[in-house]
C-alpha cells in the first residue's frame, strides 16, 4: 500500500542546490575583478595580449582594487575551506567578501545556507535582507526566506509573503510557485497550494521543465488529498505533461517524467508509447526497460514483459531487481496456470520464478524480504520443503536477531518433518519476537506453534497453544478451533468437545473442505462410517486443492465400509500426492496382497 504521506518543504541542501546553480568559482563575482593591478599610476595597466588572447573584462581595477583584490582572495580561500568541511572558517572568509559587496545573490544565499545550518538564523535573515535591498528583484533571496520562515521559525505569515514576492518578480519561473505551493501546505492550507498551482497553470512559458515540474507538484498535491486522484483532477493533469511533451518532443527527460506519471496515475497505455520512445533514444536505459516491463505486466501482456526482463538480464546480468521483477511475473504466470488447474505447467513456471529470485538473492543476499518469499513460494507452491528449510537457515545466518526468519524456518522444518527441531526453532522465534516488541506475536504465531506441537507429539503443549491462539484472536480462530477438534477427534479423546470445535470452524467457513473432512473424521471415530463418508466426499468436493489426508481418511472409510477397490483408488490418489508418505505406500501393498477383514460396524479404528 502506498500512503499518502503529506507534501514537506524540502531540505536546506535541496533549496539552496537551486539558489547556487552557476557556481561563483565558474564565474566572476559582481565587482570583484580577476586580477590585481598597481595602484596609483596614472596609466592604466597594460596587458600582453600575445599571452591571452581573450581578456576578461573586469581583468583591471578601477575602484577600491586592493579592497576587491583582497575579497577574491578571501572568497577561494572560503571555498576550499568549505570543501575541507570547515565551515566557521569558511563563514568568516564568506563574509568578508560580503562586505565588499552585499547585493552578490549567489554568495548571500551560501552564507545564509551556512548560518542557517548552524541555527544562526536572525544573521541569516539579515545577509539575505540585505541582498534583496541591493537587488530588490531577484527572487532567490525571497525563496531562502519563505523558506527559513516556514522551516525553523513556525512563521507561515512572512513565509507566504515572501514566496508570494518570489512569485510577481518571476511568474515564468516554476521555483516560486513550488516555494508557495509548500509553504502553504506546512500552513494547512491545501486549496491556497491548489489555486496557485492552477494560477502556474495559466502561465505563457514555453519551458517544458516548468510544466513536467508543475505536473510533479499537482501529482504530490493530489496524492496528499486523496488516494485515487478523480478524472477531472487526472484531466488537468495531463494537459500539464502533454504541454511539456509538445514543447519537447524529442527529449528523452521529459517524455521520462511524463511517463512515470501515466503508470503512477493508472494510465498504463499513455505511458508504455512514451517508455518505447524512450528506449529509441537511450537503448540502454535500464530503468525505462524496467518500467516497460512493469507497465506491459498492468495491461496482461506478460509475454512481452518477459522479454523485456530477459533482455535486460541479458545486457545488465549482475542487476538483481530484475531477476525479482522477472521471478514475480513467472510467479503471477504460475498463479493463472493454477487457477486452470494446470498443475504442472503451473509448477514449471514456480520452479522457473524460484530460480530467478535465487539468482536475485546470489547477486545481493542483504534482502530479508527476498529469502522469505522465496520460502513460503518452495513451502506453498512447489513442496520442496528441505530446499526452503536450507535458504532459510542460509538467512537466519544473515539477519541472526530477525524473529519473522526464526518463525518461518520454524514453519518451513515442520513441513519437512523436523518437528522437534521445528518447535525448539519456534520457542527461540517466541523469545526473539517477545524482547523486541512481539511483533509476529499474535494467534497465528500460536496456530502454526500449535500444530508444530501436535506434529512432535506434545498433544498438551500442542492443546495449550491452540487455545492460546483463540484467545489473542477469536475473530480469526477457525483454524485452530478446527486443528484443535480434529487432533482429539483422532486420538478418539473428547469427541464431544471436539465436536463442539469443529462446528464453531464450520459456523465461520461451511464450505471449507478441511473442516469438513474434521467433521468427517470425527464420525469415522465414532463408527459412523456412512456419514463419514458422505461429509468426507463433500470435503473433497470443496477443497480447492487435492489433499493427501483427506485422500487416506475416504479410503479408511471406503475399506470399512468392505469397498476396498474404491479404498484403493484413493489411498493411490493420496501417495500420488505425497509419494514420501511409508504409512500410505504400506497399507496400499498390504491390501493388494492380502485384503483386510472389515471390522464391526460402529467400532472405531485403531489409530
Amino acid at each position: 500500500m502506498i500512503r499518502r504521506k503529506r507534501l514537506t518543504l524540502p531540505s536546506v541542501a535541496v533549496a539552496l542546490a537551486f539558489f547556487c546553480v552557476g557556481s561563483l568559482a565558474a564565474r566572476p563575482v559582481v565587482g570583484v575583478p580577476s586580477a590585481p593591478a598597481s595602484r596609483g599610476s596614472s596609466k592604466s595597466w597594460v596587458q600582453d595580449d600575445s599571452l591571452i588572447l581573450h581578456p576578461p573584462k573586469d581583468l583591471a581595477l578601477q575602484y577600491e582594487g586592493e579592497r576587491k583584490a583582497q575579497a577574491l582572495t578571501a572568497y577561494v580561500e572560503a571555498l576550499d575551506l568549505q570543501e575541507n568541511g570547515e565551515s566557521e572558517k569558511a563563514l568568516e572568509a564568506f563574509e568578508k567578501v560580503l562586505n565588499v559587496d552585499p547585493g552578490e545573490i549567489d554568495l548571500a544565499t551560501r552564507v545564509a545556507f551556512l548560518l542557517t545550518g548552524q541555527g544562526d538564523y536572525p544573521r541569516a535573515i539579515d545577509i539575505l535582507k540585505d541582498a534583496v535591498k541591493a537587488q530588490p528583484k531577484d527572487p532567490e533571496p525571497y525563496l531562502q526566506l519563505a523558506y527559513i520562515y516556514a522551516k525553523y521559525l513556525k512563521k507561515m505569515g512572512p513565509a507566504i509573503r515572501y514566496a508570494k514576492q518570489a512569485v510577481n518578480l518571476a511568474p515564468a519561473v516554476i521555483d516560486g510557485y513550488q516555494r508557495l505551493c509548500e509553504v502553504q501546505l506546512t500552513a494547512g492550507d491545501g486549496k491556497a497550494a491548489l489555486q496557485t498551482l492552477d494560477r502556474a497553470a495559466k502561465v505563457d512559458t514555453n519551458d517544458p521543465s516548468f510544466w513536467t515540474r508543475l505536473g510533479k507538484l499537482y501529482l504530490a498535491l493530489l496524492a496528499q488529498n486523496t488516494a485515487t486522484p478523480k478524472p477531472e483532477e487526472l484531466t488537468k493533469v495531463n494537459k500539464v505533461f502533454r504541454k511539456a511533451l509538445s514543447l519537447a518532443p524529442g527529449d528523452a527527460s521529459v517524455m521520462k517524467d511524463a511517463a512515470d506519471y501515466f503508470a503512477a496515475t493508472q494510465q498504463v497505455k499513455d505511458a508504455i508509447p512514451l517508455y518505447l520512445r524512450v528506449l529509441e533514444l537511450q537503448p540502454n536505459d535500464t530503468g525505462a526497460r524496467e518500467k516497460l516491463a512493469t507497465g506491459f505486466l498492468a495491461t496482461n501482456q506478460r509475454g512481452k514483459a518477459i522479454q523485456m526482463l530477459q533482455e535486460i538480464i541479458q545486457q545488465h546480468p549482475d542487476q538483481y531487481q530484475s531477476y525479482q521483477l522477472l521471478g514475480k511475473v513467472l510467479e503471477e504466470d504460475g498463479d493463472a496456470l493454477l487457477r486452470e488447474k494446470k498443475l504442472e505447467q503451473a509448477k514449471a513456471e514456480f520452479g522457473k520464478a524460484a530460480a530467478s529470485y535465487e539468482q536475485s538473492l546470489l547477486i545481493n543476499s542483504a534482502q530479508p524480504e527476498s529469502y522469505l518469499h522465496l520460502a513460503e513460494l518452495y513451502l506453498t507452491r512447489l513442496r520442496r520443503n528441505d530446499r526452503a528449510v536450507a535458504l532459510l537457515q542460509d538467512a537466519r545466518r544473515n539477519f541472526p536477531n530477525s524473529s519473522q526468519i526464526a518463525y518461518l524456518l520454524a514453519v518451513a522444518l515442520r513441513e519437512a518433518q523436523q518437528f522437534q527441531k521445528s518447535v525448539t526453532t519456534f520457542a527461540e522465534a517466541l523469545h526473539e519476537a517477545e524482547a523486541q516488541g512481539g511483533e509476529i506475536v499474535n494467534g497465528r504465531f500460536f496456530f502454526e506453534y500449535g500444530a508444530a506441537a501436535e506434529r512432535a507429539g506434545l498433544y498438551e503443549k500442542a492443546t495449550e497453544l491452540f487455545k492460546k491462539s483463540i484467545q489473542l484472536d477469536p475473530g480469526e480462530a477457525a483454524e485452530a478451533y478446527n486443528y484443535l477438534g480434529f487432533m482429539w477427534a483422532d486420538q478418539g479423546r473428547n469427541l464431544d468437545e471436539a465436536e463442539s470445535y469443529i462446528k464453531k470452524a464450520l459456523a465461520a467457513d461451511p464450505e471449507n473442505g478441511a473442516y469438513l473432512d474434521s467433521l468427517g473424521w470425527l464420525d469415522f471415530r465414532r463408527g459412523n462410517y456412512e456419514q463419514a463418508l458422505a461429509e468426507l466426499l463433500n470435503a473433497a468436493h470443496n477443497l480447492k486443492e487435492d489433499d493427501p489426508t483427506v485422500f487416506d481418511h475416504i479410503g479408511d472409510t471406503y475399506e470399512k465400509l468392505q469397498q476396498l477397490p474404491q479404498a484403493l483408488e484413493y489411498w493411490q490418489r493420496a501417495l500420488a500426492i505425497d509419494p514420501t508418505n511409508k504409512k500410505l505406500a504400506d497399507k496400499i501393498v498390504r491390501y493388494k496382497k492380502e485384503p483386510a477383514q472389515p471390522e464391526p460396524s460402529g467400532t472405531p479404528a485403531p489409530k
